[in-house]
């Protein structure tokens, strides 16, 4: 959901590079990072300035939080204990590390979305496997478990216990990232006055929960395939499809097939920096980019908030959006992919 030039891959492919992140991220002591080889026009050097990480060496990363490590607890006026940045790891032995413990009510209810408490009696989850239909095999590969429980594979977040996540372990979402070329009023693609690159635009919508704009993504039901989540997210969080009527959403499907069935391009797949992230539970996500080449499929949808979306339109892209989570990030290798404009200043975007 990365440079000017080539087109997007097949259903289902993925850079190998974009997944500097997800797939080389230091998991645990016990080394189960796996080295995945480079598959991009850009240089190791440049993807280290990309992406919100620090480059040890060719395949081994270390993923720092940001927002997995903010307070108060979203929702709360739970306090994380403070993690510095050289006690992320878990490889860095700390001794007098005492997280807070906290799971909301709403998680605690035992809503259908959510697990029991790792101790009830009963509950014996299948940890880095499929578990019945729920998926808790992580997007990095295996995920220590101590004590019973699963351990965050980017390190110590200040919290133990779910938080707001439902899932012990990997909580895994779909995000859709829908796009078209900003034109002007005769059907011209706009370019930026400083970097005459094209502007591209996408699908935003405003959280309910935090005010803060996102892409219309959501989680991935038990046993549901990601490619109907992406969609049903989308139509759900962007076209209000929970409001209409049958004749209506059959309509929108019907358009929505054309643009959701073309090829498509896998922007991203692993650990999202999410502040609801605990040390046991943890966001991972799978960006996917759906572009409009005409904006003929697109400007023929009203755009209606719905489900968790105050507000949605189509926002222009730029290095000024302050996006939800790692969302801008995302938005950012859609950018690279395509050529558009980015940044008014040329020495900050990479280049081979």
């Amino acid at each position: 959901a990365v440079a000017a030039g080539p087109m997007p891959l097949a259903a289902g492919a993925l850079p190998r590079a974009v997944a500097v992140l997800s797939f080389s991220v230091l998991l645990s002591a016990r080394g189960t990072a796996q080295r995945r080889p480079a598959h991009s026009n850009l240089s190791a050097s440049c993807w280290s300035r990309l992406h919100p990480v620090n480059m040890l060496n060719s395949y081994n990363v270390k993923f720092h939080h940001s927002k997995a490590l903010t307070s108060p607890y979203p929702g709360s006026h739970i306090e994380r204990s403070q993690v510095p940045e050289d006690k992320v790891g878990w490889l860095t032995e700390w001794e007098d590390y005492n997280p807070v413990e906290y799971t909301a009510k709403s998680v605690l209810a035992r809503p259908s979305w959510a697990d029991p408490q790792i101790n009830d009696e009963g509950f014996s989850p299948k940890f880095n496997e499929r578990d019945g239909e729920v998926e808790r095999k992580s997007l990095h590969g295996l995920y220590v478990v101590e004590n019973g429980r699963p351990r965050n594979p980017a390190g110590r977040t200040g919290l133990t216990g779910r938080g707001l996540l439902g899932r012990w372990g990997p909580n895994h979402a779909a995000d859709p990232v829908v796009t078209r070329w900003k034109r002007d009023r005769s059907g011209n693609k706009v370019a930026h006055p400083v970097s005459g690159k094209n502007i591209l635009q996408f699908v935003a919508i405003k959280r309910r929960d935090c005010g803060e704009w996102a892409i219309p993504g959501g989680m991935v039901d038990p046993g549901e395939k990601i490619t109907a989540t992406l969609k049903r997210e989308f139509e759900e969080e962007a076209l209000n499809s929970l409001q209409k009527s049958p004749e209506e959403k059959a309509k929108l499907e019907k358009q929505l097939q054309k643009l959701f069935s073309q090829e498509h391009l896998v922007v991203y797949r692993g650990y999202v920096d999410d502040p609801r992230n605990t040390d046991n539970a943890w966001m991972e996500t799978e960006a996917v980019n759906y572009h409009d080449e005409t904006g003929e499929t697109m400007d023929n949808l009203p755009l209606e908030a719905g489900d968790d979306a105050g507000v949605v339109k189509w926002v222009d892209i730029s290095e000024k959006l302050e996006l939800y989570a790692s969302h801008r990030y995302f938005i950012k290798l859609v950018t690279e992919k395509w050529g558009a404009h980015w940044s008014e200043d040329p020495g900050s975007e990479c280049h081979e």
